[in-house]
């Protein structure tokens, strides 16, 4: 069993930056498939980006292409989600997911994978807040 923990939101200005951890408890090399999924009030729940862990395939949401960037550390079983040029539009609760054993972002495809509601694991998320 996976756990996930989230951290490094907070409130910055359009234009800054923020980097998320997502720090995984359990048995990291059974993950294949992580990512991030952002939901803001009233709004839809949209995935941001995902990778596959066992050979560092990427994904990026339309909406953040070019500013954020997914990246693993598998020395400290950690996730992370550096965010450059951040815009108001950004602003939302931020959650790590995880699939434990199966590979489904890369057969099923990564924008497929986001949209999931049953992941193996998903954190408790970090609220990241963009003013203008």
């Amino acid at each position: 069993q996976v756990h996930l923990v989230e951290s490094g939101g907070g409130s910055v200005q359009a234009g800054g930056s923020l980097r998320l951890s997502c720090a995984a408890s359990g048995y990291f090399a059974s993950i294949y498939c992580m990512g991030w999924f952002r939901q803001a009030p009233g709004k839809e729940r949209e995935g941001v980006a995902a990778i596959y862990t066992a050979g560092g395939k990427t994904y990026y949401g339309d909406s953040v292409k070019g500013r954020f960037t997914i990246s693993q550390d598998t020395a400290k079983n950690t996730l992370y989600l550096q965010m450059h040029s951040l815009k108001p539009k950004d602003t939302a609760m931020y959650y790590c997911a995880a699939d434990v054993g199966a590979r489904s972002c890369v057969i099923n495809g990564f924008q497929w994978w986001l949209t999931k509601t049953n992941f193996g694991a998903t954190g408790q998320g970090t609220q990241v807040t963009v003013s203008s």
